[in-house]
């Protein structure tokens, strides 16, 4: 993960405000460990055994899944990162200069509210490994008094970790990725020395249309990254490789999803249980002897923890941009007082882990895949960004534009939204449209995309809208693919 400058010290003080560029000292290489760290989730073991019970798909398409799926979202959030490297700022900030001061208010307070159900779901997983080890080591049974304790530790260590900035979750990246990679070799030695292969091999495959969803399902989890992205590129110089960016960016993620993939899907033959479970986590301990589930379970609510830091971490940003003016480590905390809430109910209350998962996913996706094709197209037409512009949320701002609006990227993502809500169907919603062919497909976030990106490209841009960017120009961006 890029780093901040050694004047930053520990704990990261730096806001919304753009990195000078004598202090953009990161490099693309970091960025591998971060998508490493960011998919180290066991939620990916019971999706793969979800693509397996609920898709019908078999082992060969899955592997299409693995493949295809984190290609797609991660390749996403590696272009999107660009904008980090160009204007210093996190990924909220820069939105100021495609929605205006106030605009960027609708698209900033969605995406916040949609992690608080982001940060929830991981906390619970988290909560769930505690519980499961305990299990596990000392026979400990689960009791809403244990569910509440294992909460306030798992959200107090991802305060703390978020907390301390950019240096901490760069540090514990690092050697999360050594850690879980070692083990996940040992789980898959396991896998591949006591799975019936005939059973899996012998499974007949799905439909196209079963295939087509299960990539929308695993690449929902990579597009409600994408936001994210600059906030992580925002250290880099802008001389960094912008191919060295992406193809990081979709490596680090991609080494974790394909195997975590497989490897529930491998274990969904014989245990189809598993993928609708409540309990998300605890079928490790029955599938995996303890010497190799305890140690995995660790390192994965280490993984788990710093997926809920990271979360965090770019929340205290856009809270920042909704105008919280408190510093980003304390505009953390309200994420995790929400987080716990929301936990104990989803943990305690809750009928259906998976259903509740799965139906987030699909809203999150379509919720962040308005802002991505606005974002997205607005990229094309710059190259640099007025850093005194974003920060100055008066009408002075070059970033003003009509009332602090720029309506055309308001519209373009007001109506993208709810094309892609027509589309879209979770347990307790379905649009007007989602029984046709790109609802039945999970292909919501897909039209979201691009009828955001149309429409934004296609609406005329007023002399207002034009706003002057930094008298000094960059070198021009390298397209290398060295790091």
């Amino acid at each position: 993960m890029p780093h901040a400058s050694e004047t930053e010290g520990a704990i990261e003080t730096r806001g919304l405000e753009p990195v000078p560029h004598d202090e953009r000292t990161g490099h693309v290489r970091e960025l591998f460990p971060t998508w490493v760290a960011a998919n180290i989730s066991v939620l990916l073991l019971t999706m793969g055994a979800g693509l397996i019970v609920f898709n019908g798909l078999n082992i060969w398409q899955v592997l299409v899944v693995g493949i295809t799926a984190p290609v797609l979202s991660y390749g996403i959030v590696g272009l999107i990162s660009l904008a980090g490297k160009r204007g210093g700022s996190p990924g909220m900030a820069l939105s100021r200069a495609v929605f205006g001061q106030r605009g960027n208010l609708f698209p900033g307070s969605l995406i916040w509210v949609a992690r608080w159900g982001w940060e929830t779901i991981n906390a619970v997983t988290g909560a769930y490994a505690v519980l499961t080890v305990l299990d596990l080591l000392f026979g400990i049974k689960s009791n809403t008094a244990l569910i509440v304790i294992t909460l306030l530790f798992f959200v107090a260590a991802t305060f703390l970790v978020s907390g301390l900035g950019i240096n901490a979750l760069r540090v514990c990246s690092k050697w999360s990725t050594y850690l879980f990679g070692a083990f996940s070799v040992l789980v898959l030695v396991h896998l591949v020395a006591n799975t019936d292969w005939s059973a899996v091999l012998d499974k007949p495959a799905g439909s196209t249309s079963m295939l087509i969803a299960g990539i929308g399902t695993i690449a929902a989890g990579g597009i409600s990254w994408v936001p994210s992205g600059p906030d992580f590129t925002r250290y880099l110089p802008h001389t960094a490789s912008n191919r060295a960016v992406v193809a990081s960016t979709v490596g680090g993620a991609g080494i974790v999803v394909l195997p975590m993939v497989l490897m529930g899907a491998v274990m969904a033959v014989a245990t189809p249980d598993l993928a609708s479970a409540q309990d998300p986590v605890s079928f490790i301990g029955e599938l995996l002897p303890a010497w190799i589930s305890v140690p995995y379970l660790l390192i994965a609510l280490i993984g788990m923890l710093l997926i809920n830091s990271m979360s965090m971490y770019s929340a205290g940003f856009t809270a920042q941009t909704l105008g919280i003016k408190v510093p980003r480590a304390w505009a953390v905390s309200v994420n995790a007082v929400i987080s716990l809430v929301f936990g104990f109910l989803l943990m305690v209350v809750a009928t259906s882990f998976i259903g509740s998962f799965i139906s987030f996913l699909t809203l999150l996706a379509v919720a962040f895949s308005a802002w991505i094709g606005v974002f997205g197209v607005d990229m094309l037409r710059r190259r640099t960004y007025d850093g005194e512009a974003l920060m100055d949320t008066t009408r002075t701002s070059a970033y003003w534009y009509r009332g602090g609006f720029a309506w055309q990227a308001m519209s373009a993502w007001a109506l993208a939204l709810v094309v892609g809500l027509l589309f879209t169907k979770v347990d307790w919603f379905a649009g007007p449209l989602a029984s046709s062919f790109i609802g039945e497909n999970g292909l919501g976030w897909g039209v979201t995309i691009v009828v955001a990106a149309l429409l934004y490209a296609v609406l005329p841009r007023t002399a207002a809208e034009r706003a002057p960017e930094p008298t000094h120009e960059p070198a021009p961006e390298p397209a290398t693919v060295s790091i």
